[in-house]
């Protein structure tokens, strides 16, 4: 009797962490989770979880400013509401920032952590076959390349550029003088051959071939940060290899969604209901 009831309590135990381990998690929002750690720097992101079974449709956020500002709750909060009110479970990240790491430190980040949401995705109702990158100006330039540069664990379903530099070599010489985020992301303190082919190389534009997910492009018709017509070359570029480019223009937006609820008042819905067609489960 004595074994019989050891072994029904091991059995007991045994099934009790099974079934601990298959609730599904608890919905709302869940905070500061490592997802790696570089350059002796833990990264950090925060998750939200909606109501339901799920796998639901899901989002990695990279907040933009100039490579060297920002955190995962900055610049990209208009988009946690919008994306929460239609069942996407989304995660927003922190990466390294220059001039203390400088580039690739930051897509590298960017991969890591598409790489984690997919190894965890059931415990945060995620489906890590519908995963769509969104990133907006330095955010937006870095989910960019990493779709365009994306390997077999790193692949998304699906990508929005909000306002992103997607030709850097392109921006430094079209402005007067060098560009503030050059040197602290770069180390590049003078244009010459090597300088220009790191820039190139950072480019997603440089990086495009047949066969990469969707992208939606939005951006705002006066951005004085980012032109314009960033946007409409990449797009081109995109749709020559037969990839799907769509475009969200945003006209009189200027840089940042700050201004952008006078000017196009929908461009939040726009962008969810793309997704949803974009991520829609497949039959």
């Amino acid at each position: 009797m004595k074994i019989i009831a050891a072994t029904a309590l091991t059995f007991a135990i045994t099934l009790g962490n099974a079934c601990a381990e298959e609730q599904p998690a608890r919905a709302g929002m869940k905070t500061d989770i490592v997802f790696a750690t570089a350059g002796g720097t833990n990264l950090t992101l925060d998750a939200f979880i909606p109501a339901g079974d799920g796998p639901f449709p899901t989002c990695i956020l990279v907040h933009g400013g100039a490579w060297m500002n920002g955190t995962k709750t900055s610049y990209i909060t208009p988009l946690f509401t919008p994306l929460s009110q239609a069942g996407f479970t989304w995660f927003t990240i922190n990466y390294r920032l220059a001039p203390q790491h400088r580039f690739p430190a930051c897509i590298e980040d960017v991969e890591s952590a598409i790489r984690w949401v997919k190894a965890h995705a059931s415990e945060y109702k995620a489906d890590p076959q519908r995963i769509a990158l969104i990133g907006e100006s330095a955010g937006g330039q870095l989910v960019s390349l990493a779709g365009a540069r994306a390997s077999v664990d790193t692949r998304v379903a699906a990508v929005v550029p909000f306002y992103a530099p997607h030709d850097m070599a392109l921006r430094v010489k079209q402005s007067p003088v060098l560009p503030a985020w050059v040197a602290p992301l770069f180390g590049l303190t003078e244009l010459n051959d090597a300088a220009w082919q790191t820039l190139r190389d950072a480019s997603p534009i440089n990086h495009v071939r047949p066969g990469m997910p969707p992208y939606l492009l939005i951006h705002g018709t006066k951005d004085d940060k980012v032109p314009f017509e960033q946007s409409l070359s990449f797009q081109k570029k995109m749709q020559a290899a037969g990839n799907t480019c769509d475009l969200i223009a945003i006209e009189g937006g200027t840089h940042g969604m700050g201004g952008w609820e006078k000017l196009d008042p929908g461009y939040k819905e726009k962008l969810v209901a793309w997704l949803r067609e974009k991520l829609a489960a497949k039959p």
